[in-house]
């Protein structure tokens, strides 16, 4: 691949972190910033764990972060618009919409769009964590695929937009009240008290495979 494939243009997230202490923090990512249960389970990740099995290392910190994990008052804005607030368990701020273990996250993500997609999750009881969970796994990965699956959505789809809504924009700001960790990427990059993050458009080249004719 790295001499006989495609070039292709993949956008870049850039984050800019104001810190509790006044500084301010800039960091790339390519996948995802997140601020919630899911910041508070990659840093409670076992770094000996993650160093053996790489991703499922978070389900351990998922077990250990969730009996203990609040919801986070947050307020944020696209593209410099008004103003939302929100108490969610975790607001994702995404440059691509796929997980390890093809997990649809957010099924219209691309990473060379020039666009920022935002999962916020509202979850109010362990069964809105599996209203989450099967519109992931199911609707996003199997009934999107079909105009049948498609129909089936939009008459079930309802109660979990409440749980579960999806925004998009070039940039995006967020504050939250108090100093909360936030992840970049699957690591911890300490707390914030505000998120300025914007897209670097196809700044970055990388080698692909090339597209079957």
């Amino acid at each position: 691949m790295a001499f006989g494939s495609e070039t292709r243009r993949i956008d870049i997230g850039i984050a800019e972190a104001r810190r509790p202490d006044g500084s301010v923090t800039e960091h790339a990512f390519l996948v995802m910033a997140g601020v919630g249960i899911d910041a508070a389970m990659i840093e409670a990740a076992k770094p000996g764990l993650k160093r053996r099995f790489g991703w499922l290392a978070y389900a351990d910190a998922a077990l250990r972060a969730f009996p203990t994990s609040s919801k986070v008052q947050v307020r944020y804005r696209l593209d410099r618009g008004h103003v939302r607030s929100a108490h969610v368990s975790t607001i994702l701020i995404a440059n691509c919409g796929a997980l390890p273990g093809n997990i649809e996250l957010i099924p219209d993500g691309a990473i060379d769009d020039g666009l920022l997609d935002v999962a916020v999750l509202q979850p109010a009881t362990v069964f809105g964590w599996l209203a989450i969970w099967r519109k992931v796994t199911w609707e996003n990965r199997v009934l999107r695929r079909s105009s049948v699956g498609r129909r089936i959505i939009r008459f079930t789809d309802r109660a979990v937009r409440t749980r579960l809504s999806y925004l998009r924009g070039a940039s995006v700001q967020l504050e939250v009240d108090a100093p909360e960790p936030f992840e970049l990427d699957g690591d911890a990059f300490g707390e914030i008290l505000a998120l300025d993050l914007r897209v670097d458009e196809r700044a970055l080249r990388v080698k692909a495979p090339a597209a079957s004719n």
